[in-house]
């Protein structure tokens, strides 16, 4: 099973770059951080870097890390002892804590 995913992976390479454009021009090769271009009045010169990118990624952790939080505790939920009910409540309180966060600088705002 490791040498069959090790041979397609390495066969996906060697294909993408046998078969695969080869051009490259100036705005392909050029650098960008989150759609702004450093070299002219971008980010780290005249022009502040907005934070909303920040603020969104931490938003998709607070949801992600609920969903594997959450999901192996109702699948073995009946196995469980009371305590965990406890633990999963502080667990949503904590999550409450960086949503509300969230709320407050705007980021479910897109205007």
């Amino acid at each position: 099973m490791l040498l069959a995913s090790l041979g397609i992976g390495i066969i996906a390479v060697i294909a993408s770059a046998l078969l695969g454009p080869k051009k490259g021009s100036r705005a392909k090769l050029m650098p960008y951080e989150s759609g702004n271009d450093p070299e002219h009045g971008g980010v780290g010169t005249s022009q502040r870097f907005p934070v909303h990118f920040y603020l969104v990624a931490m938003l998709f952790i607070v949801f992600d890390i609920e969903t594997a939080f959450f999901y192996p505790l109702a699948a073995a939920y009946q196995q469980l002892p009371k305590f965990a009910f406890f633990e999963a409540l502080t667990f949503v309180l904590l999550l409450l804590v960086g949503y509300f966060y969230i709320l407050k600088k705007g980021v479910v705002e897109w205007t």
